[in-house]
């Protein structure tokens, strides 16, 4: 009995973790849209600007995700080292934002896309 509550908890923490990486890497993507919208109409800065939030939001829930796959769930603890490097890559991404550091800014956007996706095959 103990052993099936074991595979349901994996089960359930490994259907969150990958929701997690797949909500932030459409984040990833809509801010890629929004970035191109910033620089052809009014709206674009204010988009772009929520759904900086937002991905932030989901880079942290991604690491809340494998937290409680790893511990509660009895899943291997690698994903919490993936997600919370990428906490660090958002929190970099979000300051080079607000500085205006586009030269940078702009490939750690297409990286930390490129990382998404490859969490969201591992998974």
């Amino acid at each position: 009995m103990a052993t099936q509550v074991t595979a349901a908890n994996a089960r359930r923490g490994s259907s969150f973790l990958r929701i997690a990486i797949a909500l932030q890497t459409l984040t990833i993507f809509i801010q890629a849209v929004s970035a191109g919208l910033l620089l052809t109409s009014s709206y674009g800065a204010t988009l772009h600007d929520v759904g900086a939030r937002v991905m932030y939001g989901a880079s942290m829930l991604y690491l809340l995700a494998a937290v409680l796959a790893w511990k509660p769930g009895g899943g291997p603890a690698r994903p919490v080292g993936y997600a919370s490097g990428f906490l660090v890559l958002a929190s970099v991404q979000v300051v080079l934002g607000i500085a205006h550091v586009p030269s940078v800014h702009l490939p750690l956007g297409v990286l930390m896309f490129g990382l998404s996706m490859l969490a969201l095959a591992r998974r």
